[in-house]
């Protein structure tokens, strides 16, 4: 694709005529070589940007033409290949080693704006009460609109102690102003506490350089605390939007004990690749719970699926997000920025693939309780909802909402009731390490 674009770039060097690549075949050729549609392609878009610099009303910035171009054609496969500048670029490589500037939220686009996957913890965002499936329509009072997500991006970062005002759109309100201070992100991507004396509970709110890392120490801890064999653990995964496959992979071996872990499947069968485990598993033979919502996505989705396959952890929650995409970041070079692109679909080890379908919990649980009417009136969004999504190939739909198995009583004051129920079933022993599975 790179010497495509070039190719373009040359036929505006040599000025606004179009440049004849057709003339080299014949009609019947053109009909049947693909090559010979892309060259015809390249020229027509040649011709239009020469015909813009030339008399569109004010002068054409013709370097941002040209990435706007870059980035539509990417973000036409799917919503989540698209072209980082230099600039871009550095930011993603701060971002995954676990340290930056900014507001602290995973995000994607959707009709022009951009649309809340999972606010991290302990951000300006999640104290601010930003939600996932939240629209960001302007910051500072401009819309956003017309914006790629990076450029979007951008502007959400800046300076420690500055403020940076955003429209929020949420369904089934009014849109309404928020005011965030800017953070240095240090997100500490795991956390741990104690439940009850002895029952684990670790909290991976993203998968970043130090994931693994600060896992080992959250085990460490917990096997101090109950002398190295809690009664249960807890895994949440909650609101957690994904990152570094290698980290996601890395953790569920910590739990489990050789065996695959996940498997990718790029364009041809030769590009297949599994990932297993180690042997030796941590916790051995203690039961344990995942938690996951509809925030949960992609690395988590593979952590939770591959628990879930492998009978180690029952899944507790509601559908998981459904990114069942793998993307490759591939530098440029010469400070050409690098190329986000899609490069395969993963594969739970029972074979599934969740891309547009989401992990279903083995024990549905909401956190808030929801009457038949409300019922009927939400829609929960998903990687399906998102302008071109890959389908499922297997032809499959996500589940319509349906009344879950379980939901906070009546009178609840507001505590995590998933969480609660996680613990009462580690307790009561309703859940064993031969995790349970729903029927059917």
């Amino acid at each position: 694709m790179r010497s495509l674009l070039t190719g373009a770039a040359l036929g505006v060097v040599l000025g606004g005529a179009a440049v004849g690549f057709s003339a080299f075949a014949s009609p019947e050729d053109k009909a049947e070589d693909p090559r010979m549609v892309t060259y015809q392609q390249l020229d027509l878009f040649a011709e239009i940007l020469a015909r813009a610099r030339q008399d569109y009303v004010t002068e054409v910035d013709e370097r941002a033409a040209m990435k706007a171009a870059i980035n539509g054609m990417l973000t036409s496969l799917d919503p989540h290949s698209s072209y980082l500048d230099p600039d871009d670029f550095r930011s993603m490589q701060v971002q995954t080693s676990g340290e930056y500037g900014g507001l602290g939220i995973e995000v994607t686009m959707e009709d022009g704006f951009v649309k809340v996957i999972s606010p991290m913890d302990d951000t300006p965002a999640s104290r601010a009460g930003i939600e996932p499936g939240d629209l960001i329509t302007a910051i500072n009072g401009k819309p956003i609109i017309g914006q790629t997500l990076n450029e979007a991006v951008k502007e959400m970062r800046g300076e420690k102690g500055t403020d940076i005002d955003v429209t929020i759109l949420r369904e089934g309100e009014d849109p309404f102003d928020v005011t965030l201070t800017r953070e240095v992100i240090q997100q500490k991507s795991v956390t741990w506490k104690m439940q009850e004396s002895d029952i684990g509970y670790i909290r991976i709110s993203t998968f970043n350089e130090r994931t693994t890392l600060l896992l080992e120490e959250a085990i460490e801890g917990i096997a101090q605390e109950t002398g190295s064999r809690p009664r249960g653990l807890i895994v949440d995964l909650r609101n957690n939007g994904g990152g570094l496959l290698d980290q996601a992979v890395s953790v569920s071996d910590m739990f489990l004990s050789g065996g695959e872990v996940v498997s990718t499947q790029g364009r041809r069968i030769s590009d297949m690749e599994r990932y297993n485990a180690h042997s030796g598993e941590v916790f051995k033979g203690i039961p344990m719970i995942v938690l996951i919502n509809g925030g949960s996505a992609s690395a988590s989705e593979i952590v939770a699926g591959a628990l879930q396959d492998r009978h180690r952890a029952t899944v507790v929650g509601t559908t998981s997000f459904g990114k069942g995409s793998v993307q490759t970041v591939i530098p440029l070079g010469a400070d050409r920025g690098a190329v986000r692109l899609t490069t395969a679909r993963y594969y739970t080890p029972a074979g599934r693939s969740i891309q547009a379908l989401g992990i279903d919990p083995d024990i549905e649980i909401t956190q808030s309780r929801l009457s038949e009417e409300e019922l009927a009136r939400i829609k929960r969004w998903s990687e399906a909802d998102l302008p071109h999504a890959l389908a499922n190939e297997d032809g499959e739909k996500r589940e319509d909402i349906s009344m879950p198995d379980e939901q906070p009583p009546e009178d609840w004051d507001g505590e995590d009731f998933q969480l609660k129920r996680a613990v009462e079933m580690l307790k009561e022993g309703t859940v064993t390490a031969s995790a349970m599975r729903r029927a059917g």
